[in-house]
């Protein structure tokens, strides 16, 4: 199966979920913060999932818990592609100085085991979706800036962009024009793998308690359903699966599109497969 195919896949996957989210508030049978039925309900035509320990309808929970499972992913995304791409790419322009200054700080970052780290500065901060967001994108970076360095001074290197260096053009035109173009695929595929990393981060933080509790993603979903003792009543068979099915899910999808956009990144891997 060529990895176009797989991609659109992955891609079809991600944007169901997407669309889950955006229109969780039409999907949703109940308000996911009001307590609907009995504790402990089993799954039935008024609860398709059963209801919680205190009588929440698990599958509008299940709904809610795919936005906010998104919007954390998406911020640490975002903070993280941020970082790695200015670093990355300014430290492998420039060189001298300003390298090794930036690769210093990414080599003292990246040395530090990061769910530790995130584990650490989560307890230290306190458990919000904002916060969550902001300590994952904060540690996630240094893999990127690494690869990107090494990419853009490659790039550099090129006969075509030492003629325009030579003919006077400015970094900035280069680098906007020129080097970001060839970045571009692999900037995509970093990107859509860090998307699915801070999933799967998040989902340990809420598991752990150490994310915004308070907030129906499918990771506190989780972490209740331990907390209340689910795995000792036949609950998490409602309680527990679906979020664990949809992480895992959701997590397949970035894959599939993150193999799909390495093919291209790389065309190597593209002739391979």
């Amino acid at each position: 199966m060529k990895s176009k195919y797989i991609g659109i896949i992955g891609i079809i996957i991600v944007l169901s979920i997407v669309c889950v989210g955006i229109f969780a508030d039409f999907i949703a049978p109940y308000d996911a913060n009001l307590i609907v039925g009995t504790p402990f309900q089993a799954p039935s035509e008024a609860h398709i999932l059963g209801t919680n320990d205190i009588g929440q309808d698990i599958f509008s929970e299940l709904i809610i818990g795919a936005r906010y499972s998104l919007l954390v992913g998406f911020i640490t995304m975002c903070i993280s592609a941020t970082i790695g791409i200015l670093i990355g790419v300014i430290a492998g322009w420039y060189g001298g100085v300003i390298d090794s200054i930036f690769m210093k700080i990414t080599s003292f970052v990246y040395v530090i085991p990061y769910l530790p780290l995130v584990i650490i500065l989560s307890s230290l901060l306190g458990g919000s979706l904002t916060t969550t967001a902001v300590v994952l994108g904060v540690c996630s970076w240094p893999e990127m800036a690494r690869v990107l360095r090494a990419q853009t001074m490659k790039i550099k290197k090129k006969e075509y962009i030492m003629t325009l260096v030579a003919m006077g053009a400015s970094s900035w035109f280069i680098l906007t024009r020129h080097v970001s173009r060839e970045l571009s695929p692999l900037i995509a595929y970093r990107v859509v793998a860090r998307f699915k990393n801070a999933i799967l981060a998040e989902s340990t933080l809420s598991f752990l308690g150490l994310a915004a509790s308070t907030v129906k993603s499918w990771g506190s979903m989780l972490y209740y359903a331990q907390v209340k003792n689910a795995f000792l009543t036949s609950a998490w068979k409602w309680w527990v699966i679906p979020p664990g099915l949809m992480i895992s899910l959701l997590a397949f999808g970035l894959m599939l599109m993150s193999y799909s956009i390495e093919g291209k990144a790389d065309p190597r891997l593209e002739r391979t497969s």
